[in-house]
């Protein structure tokens, strides 16, 4: 008898990693392309994508596919290879506990890592209430009364404040000054800003008071970048005198124990709440923060949550002001920021109302005690310490002896602060200990006269604070009950469940969002990020302590590198946003080095996404819009002209490919010769790159440089609105141009642009995440998945397109990863809007598609490579069951004002009591197509104009808006 047997060597690998992260089984997928009307992906691809880019041969050099165990097992060797110090550098990043319910349960829970931004808000309502939490706990700590839902990081807070500041004062100067007393990074990503801008950085000791001459506002740090803590209120007083407004960037622990800024006038408050649980990582992400005073808060950068009412006067959340956004205000926005530290922010929010006021107190006091007792130790020793008023940071004055006992405080395990040849300085915080304060004394040399036994309870016992006592905090904050209801694990365990259920996610649902390819987070990729070895590294420690990391970095760069044909890739910018600028900055820096300093005009379609059109202008360009076809294409015949219009000053072009009307448009490479022969660099946005990966390369068809968001194509999750990381490629004469950064010269060329974000790799404690899901993939599985995503979208455009037509295609009708389905003719006919659509879909137990972006009044669908054939259908389905009770609207059976889409979603308490609709309860929770996964809306449709009309950030009353 024979037994056909697999080889031992195939059992071994087991199932391929690819065959996990792509959804459709192959029956699956010959149904999906039979359906498209092509007989294989090869034939899809042979199809959708013009001849003149598709690389039909193309071999990518990728290391072969690891297995989920095997590559977890090399990222475990690599975390082995991290040298973890005890961290008291200080300088904005410091340790921290993070709670373990809050670790579990949100940071590894898949119900708040996998959501988007809040778009859909009657199904985002858990973590929209987690945001209010955090713009309520900033406001209270800064003073001020209205705070936004979290910036990228501290330093590029500073600089939307500078630009802030600077719109909204009334100075026609062009001067910023900045204390000297602020963290050097915080300094170089405001001068990297400022210069394209026109605007002068001058940086001042201004503890001997504001420069003479005018400037439009000032920048103070409290407490200083060397740990003193000042009375600003004078100089906070003088500069509005002299017709200047005040930005001040505050350590938020701090605050709880110092008075807070908005008490003496601050404008702005900016910062991090990175030590509010959230790990250093290696320098992020991390949520950053912006106060501001009563009047500026409707000129606020980034997201802003807001109280409203629903359709029953219920109380509900929204994001505010949204037309404040950059797809609506272009070249005319003030910031090119479109998304937050969403994750992030909700783990310090969470931090904060498990710890409470006192909590936090606590905490702060215990870090202040250990540097007061640090200090104390030193001085006893004969140490000059050069501030008597602290916080956290000592500062210390050993002529000519710094590097020895920077070396030598290594040698005890722990990582300071060599500021120069004569300064260390030593941070504590959450996690110092007794031992660590001895580690540092023994590298000053001066144990030997302490006892061992009770030096430090001896020290604490016979030292004062180091705070002024006219700077102690007088005032409450954290009064709010979310503050003091959650203290015990399962109160907050429960919060957070509860939170969690009130919102849609990709554990619940797929996301079709157009624009936004929300794919697998797989949990293998996601497992390493809050191992110690990355999680607990300082960003400005020396280099050799991420040995391990810094190999992830590379690997990433030169995989990015060859996965999209470029010469050379930066890792740093921490989004999307801040890779557009990146980009441009490059370019505007390339142009002058060439002596074409005058070329400063770039050109954008007019279909592109907002951000684009804001960095420009933030990189000191002038924006040319180059109009669409009726095909949604380029229209080339205005392009021709608009580029011989500026052949004297084109700075670039900038392009997203696919387009973001969702099709390969086969002019790429004509675009991108028109702008080279006019002396022009062409920028191709890598938004739409999850349709292009392992068939076409941006700098084989005549791409100069590239944003190639991490959060998207490469499986970072998105966390409710961020983490991002918005990574660059360029070319080999653009490479020079990279971000660089002062605190760590390995991380870009000397050449650079400057500092893009606060920390040198960005956000990289996530980047072992996109390093898995490229060395599980590998080349082939890559392209695999890029070419699933297409057959995805064309599959619902085929299924979709007589119900919503399919507005835009490629040559023979076919659409790229993205479709758009138009809802205009149906609007007219029956006065059914997209926003009834969207809501209704929430009753289906869908999240809705992107609404009104890029054309008004329809629909763009994203279903990517992940989802399997059974959510395809349930979602088209569900679109087709809508589109029939659109019929029955427009037939006259429900009137208008009436129905079942009018009045969506429909909550459970909305079924429960009189019922006088003309549909039925069933029809209203349960429609067709309806499965056993039902979803209940947490409220009902939201008034958003009465939210912005009266604009409320911060949490309300128990018993607001009742009724």
């Amino acid at each position: 008898m024979t037994t056909d047997r697999i080889p031992l060597a195939a059992l071994e690998h087991g199932t391929p990693f690819a065959d996990r992260h792509v959804g459709p089984r192959p029956a699956e997928l010959a149904r999906i392309l039979d359906v498209v009307g092509v007989g294989s992906l090869e034939e899809l691809a042979q199809h959708a994508v013009p001849d003149s880019i598709r690389e039909s041969d193309l071999t990518i050099d990728l290391p072969d596919p690891a297995t989920e165990v095997g590559a977890l097992a090399e990222l475990r060797d690599l975390a082995g290879r991290n040298r973890v110090l005890t961290q008291m550098i200080g300088l904005g990043y410091y340790g921290t506990v993070t709670p373990p319910v809050i670790r579990r349960n949100v940071l590894e829970s898949p119900a708040w890592y996998t959501a988007y931004t809040p778009y859909q808000p009657e199904i985002s309502q858990g973590r929209l209430e987690a945001l209010l939490n955090f713009q309520t706990m900033v406001a209270d700590l800064t003073g001020l009364p209205t705070a936004n839902a979290s910036m990228l990081d501290e330093a590029t807070a500073a600089a939307e404040a500078m630009t802030l500041l600077r719109r909204a004062g009334r100075s026609k100067s062009n001067r910023f000054v900045v204390d000297a007393d602020t963290f050097p990074q915080t300094i170089a990503v405001v001068e990297t800003r400022a210069e394209p801008l026109g605007i002068e950085v001058v940086v001042a000791d201004l503890a001997e008071g504001l420069p003479v001459g005018d400037f439009f506002g000032v920048l103070l740090s409290y407490p200083g970048a060397s740990g003193a803590v000042r009375d600003h209120a004078a100089l906070v007083t003088e500069a509005h005198g002299r017709g200047a407004k005040v930005a001040v960037a505050a350590d938020l622990l701090a605050l709880t124990l110092l008075r807070p800024p908005g008490e003496i006038g601050a404008d702005v408050v900016v910062g991090t709440t990175q030590r509010f649980g959230v790990p250093m990582g290696f320098g992020g992400p991390h949520a950053g923060y912006m106060a501001v005073t009563k009047g500026l808060e409707r000129q606020l950068p980034g997201r802003l949550v807001g109280v409203s009412t629903d359709a029953d006067g219920k109380l509900a959340y929204r994001l505010a002001l949204q037309t404040r956004e950059q797809h609506i205000r272009r070249e005319k926005a003030t910031s090119n920021i479109c998304t937050a530290q969403v994750l992030l922010a909700v783990v310090a929010s969470m931090y904060a109302v498990y710890h409470g006021p006192e909590g936090l107190r606590a905490i702060a006091t215990r870090a202040h005690r250990m540097a007061a007792v640090l200090a104390a130790g030193l001085r006893a020793g004969g140490v000059d310490v050069v501030h008597g008023e602290f916080f956290d940071t000592v500062r210390v004055s050993v002529p000519g002896r710094a590097a020895a006992i920077a070396t030598a405080a290594r040698e005890q395990g722990v990582n300071v602060h060599l500021v120069d040849a004569d300064h260390i300085g030593v941070a504590t915080d959450e996690t110092t200990t007794r031992d660590h304060l001895r580690a540092v004394w023994t590298a000053f040399g001066v144990s030997d006269g302490l006892d061992p036994a009770d030096a430090v309870d001896a020290l604490d016992a016979e030292t004062a604070d180091a705070l002024p006592g006219a700077l102690l905090r007088r005032s409450d904050y954290l009064t709010h009950p979310v503050f003091a209801t959650h203290r015990s694990e399962t109160a907050l365990l429960r919060y957070l469940r509860s939170l969690s259920d009130k919102d849609v996610a990709l554990d619940r649902s797929m996301i079709p969002l157009g624009s936004c390819t929300m794919k697998l987070n797989a949990t293998a990729e996601m497992e390493p990020i809050t191992w110690p070895a990355f999680a607990d590294l300082h960003p400005f420690a020396p280099a050799e302590d991420a040995e391990g990391l810094l190999r992830i970095v590379a690997d990433l760069e030169t995989w990015l590198a060859r996965l999209t044909g470029y010469d050379a890739v930066s890792l740093q910018p921490n989004a999307g946003s801040q890779g557009e600028f990146a980009g441009l900055l490059a370019i505007r820096a390339y142009h002058r080095a060439q002596g074409h300093g005058e070329r400063d005009v770039c050109l954008i379609p007019s279909s592109a996404h907002g951000t684009n059109a804001a960095s420009a202008v933030m990189a000191g360009m002038r924006v040319a819009v180059v109009k669409c076809d009726d095909s949604g294409n380029i229209d080339m015949d205005h392009l021709r002209a608009t580029v011989a219009e500026h052949s004297a000053d084109l700075a670039a072009i900038m392009i997203t490919y696919p387009s973001t009307h969702g099709v390969y448009e086969d002019t790429v490479r004509e675009v991108c010769a028109l702008v080279h022969d006019a002396g022009g660099q062409v920028y191709v946005d890598g938004a739409n790159l999850n349709a292009l990966i392992g068939l076409a390369r941006y700098g084989r068809f005549g791409a100069d440089v590239s944003h190639l968001n991490l959060h998207k194509t490469f499986c970072i999750p998105h966390g409710g609105g961020g983490p991002g990381v918005g990574s660059i490629g360029v070319r080999a004469h653009l490479a020079p141009f990279l971000p660089n950064h002062p605190m760590q010269p390995a991380a870009g060329p000397a050449t650079g642009v400057g500092p893009i974000s606060a920390a040198p790799w960005g956000s990289a404690s996530i980047l072992p995440i996109s390093w898995a899901y490229v060395r599980m993939m590998g080349a082939d599985g890559l392209r695999r998945a890029t070419l699933t995503a297409v057959a995805a979208a064309n599959y619902v455009a085929r299924r979709l397109d007589e119900h919503f037509p399919v507005l835009y295609t490629g040559a023979g009708g076919f659409v790229a990863h993205e479709c758009i389905l138009d809802l205009r003719p149906i609007t007219k006919a029956t006065g059914i809007t997209v926003d009834d659509v969207a809501k209704r879909l929430a009753d289906y137990g869908l999240h809705a598609p992107t609404m009104s972006f890029p054309v008004a009044g329809t629909l763009m669908v994203e279903p990517t490579e992940s989802e399997d054939l059974a959510e395809l259908d349930r979602f088209c389905d569900a679109m087709i069951a809508i589109k029939g009770e659109i019929g029955r609207v427009a037939a006259g059976e429900w009137p208008l004002a009436d129905n079942p889409l009018a009045n969506a979603p429909h909550t459970a308490a909305s079924i429960a009591g009189e019922w006088d609709h003309p549909y039925t309860r069933a029809e209203a929770v349960f429609p067709a197509g309806q499965d056993a996964r039902k979803i209940w809306p947490p409220v009902r449709r939201i008034d958003g104009a009465k939210g912005d009309r009266n604009l409320v950030c911060s949490c309300p009353p128990i018993d607001a808006y009742s009724g």
